[in-house]
C-alpha cells in the first residue's frame, strides 16, 4: 500500500463519488474502482457497502478511512516541515473561485506572488458559489474565495478584503448625471439582478427589504460580466461591487453613482478545509491576498 493509494480512498469517502475521485486525482474513473477493491483484497475486507444504491461504507471502510485521513495528515505536515527547512517554496495552488473575484480582485495578487515566488504554480477555477465550498469540502482545491461567507463547520474562513457595492447605469441614463442616489430613487427604474441563489442578489434584496422597498428584476443572470453587458446597452440598472467595473468606469460605458450617505459593502473571504496542513506556498500565498496592492512589487 502507498500513500497514493489511502488518498484515492479518502477522496472517494469524501466525494462519495467515483468520478470525482477521478477527476481530483487525474486517474480515470475506472482506476478508482479498481484501487477501492486493491484495498479490499489487501486488507482481506470489504470497505464499500455496494448493496446500497447509495455509497455507503462498511464498518472496517470507515476504519480504515479514519486511519487514512490520519497517515495523510501526517504526511501532508511532514512534508510541509521538510520544504520548510529547506527554505523551499514550490508547488501548486489550486483556487475554486467565484467569477467576479476571479476575474477582477485576484489577478494582481496572482502577479505579485508569482513575481516573488516563481517556482509555484497557481490554477484558478471559475465556479459558482455553492460549488466553491463543495470544491473545498472534497479536498478538490487548496483556497476558495467567495463573497458573503457563510460558516461551515469543516471549513475555515478568512477576511481577504470588502467590497463597496454601487449603482450602474448607462451614461445616458437619468441617474447618470446624479453625484449620488438615494435608495429609493430605484424605484420604478428596471432593476437587473443576480439569479436568485447568488449571495450578492440575497444581500442587495436585503438591503431592498431593510429599507422597505418593493423591487423587482426585469432580467437575473448568474454572473458580473453579463450584468455588466446588460447595463451598457441600456436595459436597465444594477447594483454591482466597485472592483468589477473599474474598466468600464474608466472608458465610459458605464456611469457609477455612489448611495448618499450610505455605505453598502460586501465581504468576501478566503476558504480552506479545517485541519488542513498548508505548504509554505500556500502560506505565502495568504500573506500575500493580505497586501495593499496599490504598491508595486519589489524588484529583486
Amino acid at each position: 500500500m502507498q500513500i497514493e493509494n489511502f488518498k484515492i480512498f479518502a477522496d472517494l469517502v469524501e466525494t462519495k463519488s467515483f468520478s470525482k475521485s477521478a477527476k481530483i486525482n487525474g486517474i480515470t474513473q475506472s482506476a478508482v474502482s479498481q484501487q477501492a477493491r486493491a484495498m479490499e483484497r489487501h486488507f482481506k475486507t470489504l470497505l464499500i457497502d455496494r448493496s446500497q444504491k447509495q455509497f455507503q461504507l462498511t464498518r472496517e471502510g470507515q476504519r480504515v478511512y479514519d486511519a487514512a485521513k490520519e497517515m495523510l495528515h501526517q504526511y501532508e505536515k511532514l512534508l510541509s516541515e521538510l520544504q520548510e527547512m529547506k527554505k523551499i517554496i514550490s508547488g501548486t495552488i489550486r483556487i475554486s473561485t467565484i467569477y467576479s473575484i476571479g476575474l477582477h480582485e485576484l489577478p494582481p495578487y496572482i502577479k505579485r506572488f508569482l513575481h516573488d515566488y516563481p517556482s509555484v504554480n497557481v490554477r484558478v477555477e471559475y465556479r459558482r458559489s455553492n460549488l466553491v465550498y463543495e470544491d473545498i469540502l472534497h479536498n478538490s482545491v487548496d483556497f476558495g474565495l467567495v463573497a458573503f461567507p457563510v460558516k461551515v463547520r469543516q471549513i475555515d474562513s478568512i477576511p481577504f478584503r470588502n467590497d463597496r457595492l454601487v449603482l450602474i447605469t448607462h451614461p445616458n441614463h437619468a441617474l447618470a448625471k446624479r453625484p449620488e442616489v438615494e435608495l429609493k430613487d430605484i424605484v420604478g427604474q428596471r432593476f437587473i439582478g443576480f439569479d436568485p441563489d447568488i449571495p450578492t442578489r440575497k444581500a442587495v434584496d436585503q438591503i431592498f427589504r431593510d429599507n422597505k422597498l418593493e423591487i423587482e428584476p426585469v432580467m437575473e443572470f448568474d454572473n458580473i460580466e453579463t450584468v455588466k453587458r446588460a447595463v451598457e446597452i441600456d436595459h436597465g440598472i444594477a447594483i454591482v461591487p466597485q472592483a468589477t467595473i473599474t474598466q468600464e468606469s474608466k472608458q465610459g460605458t458605464l456611469s457609477v453613482i455612489p448611495f448618499r450617505g450610505k455605505e453598502f459593502t460586501r465581504p468576501l473571504a478566503i476558504l480552506h478545509r479545517k485541519g488542513r496542513v498548508l505548504t509554505p506556498a500556500m502560506k505565502k500565498f495568504i500573506e500575500i491576498l493580505g497586501m495593499d496592492m496599490t504598491q508595486p512589487p519589489q524588484e529583486t
